[in-house]
C-alpha cells in the first residue's frame, strides 16, 4: 500500500460463512440496497507460506471488477491503516445472524361480500 491510500476492511455474511476482505474503494451502490466493492487487495506474501482461506478469496474473486454485496449481509465497514489478511469463517449461528429481509404480509382468505 502506498502512503495515502484509503483501505477498507469489509466483513460480510455469504452463505453461513463471514468473509473478510480488504479493498481500496467502497461505496453505496447504483442498484438499490447493495454495496459496491472495488480494487480488491490480497496480501503478496512469500509461495511458500499460503494461507488456505486468503487462497479461497483470491480464486472466488479472481478477474472480478468490482462486486456488489447486499446492504443486509454486510456486518461491518472499517477504514484501517494496515492490511489483514483476507479471510473465511464459519458464522457459528450464534453471534452473527443475517438480517431479515422486508417482512412478509399474511395472505388473507378471500371472504365473499
Amino acid at each position: 500500500m502506498m502512503e495515502g491510500e484509503t483501505l477498507f476492511k469489509i466483513l460480510f455474511v455469504n452463505q453461513d460463512q463471514v468473509f473478510q476482505i480488504f479493498a481500496k474503494s467502497v461505496f453505496q451502490s447504483e442498484l438499490y440496497g447493495f454495496i459496491e466493492i472495488e480494487e480488491i487487495v490480497f496480501g503478496e506474501k512469500s509461495k511458500l507460506v499460503l494461507d488456505p482461506g486468503e487462497e479461497k478469496l483470491k480464486s472466488e474473486f479472481s478477474g472480478v471488477k468490482r462486486s456488489y454485496v447486499p446492504m443486509h449481509a454486510i456486518i461491518r465497514i472499517d477504514e484501517v491503516e494496515k492490511q489483514g489478511t483476507a479471510k473465511v469463517m464459519d458464522s457459528g449461528g450464534e453471534n452473527v445472524t443475517q438480517f431479515p429481509g422486508a417482512p412478509q404480509r399474511p395472505v388473507l382468505p378471500k371472504t365473499d361480500s
